[in-house]
């Protein structure tokens, strides 16, 4: 597989899931690991710690709030999502400036998708660059339908790079 990219990252898991965090946790023995199951105990942790990275629940615990967190510490962010699984939220993330968007039934890839990111990190690209080759336009189409772009067409049309 290569260089690790995750070994030794300092990563921050939030889900009011424990089950979630645990399958998290086990899928990355390589990162120093930190996990919260509430808003209020991941906000103190990024408002106090530094981490490469935040894997972030949308539904539960406020996940786009702590996004806004992450990104005012320059912290990489993920959003990960089982109950918020829409087009609009794949939008919203990426506007809102997260680093990628993970349905929990993909979470046994995070590696691949967080190694992913700190990839296009180091070249200076997109971190969603490659999301839709992860990810594709038929996985999405066999859980939305297939108009599943047509909410936001601009939007879609200018992925990834749209910037805003």
């Amino acid at each position: 597989m290569g260089e690790n990219l995750l070994d030794g990252k300092k990563i921050l898991i939030v889900d009011d899931e424990p089950d979630v965090l645990e399958t998290l946790e086990e899928l990355l023995p390589m990162c120093d690991t930190s996990t919260a199951t509430t808003f209020d105990e991941a906000k103190t942790l990024l408002e106090t710690k530094n981490f490469d990275m935040a894997i972030l629940d949308i539904m539960g615990v406020d996940g786009y709030q702590l996004l806004n967190i992450a990104n005012q510490r320059k912290m990489t962010a993920v959003m990960l999502t089982a109950r918020a699984l829409t087009p609009e939220n794949i939008v919203k993330s990426h506007k809102e400036g997260a680093a990628y968007f993970v349905p929990k039934e993909e979470m046994h890839r995070i590696t691949t998708f967080l190694n992913d990111i700190l990839k296009a990190k180091q070249k200076g690209k997109s971190t969603w660059l490659n999301w839709l080759e992860m990810l594709t336009d038929a996985y999405w189409e066999k859980k939305f339908g297939p108009d599943w772009k047509k909410g936001d067409k601009e939007f879609w049309e200018n992925f990834p790079d749209h910037t805003f």
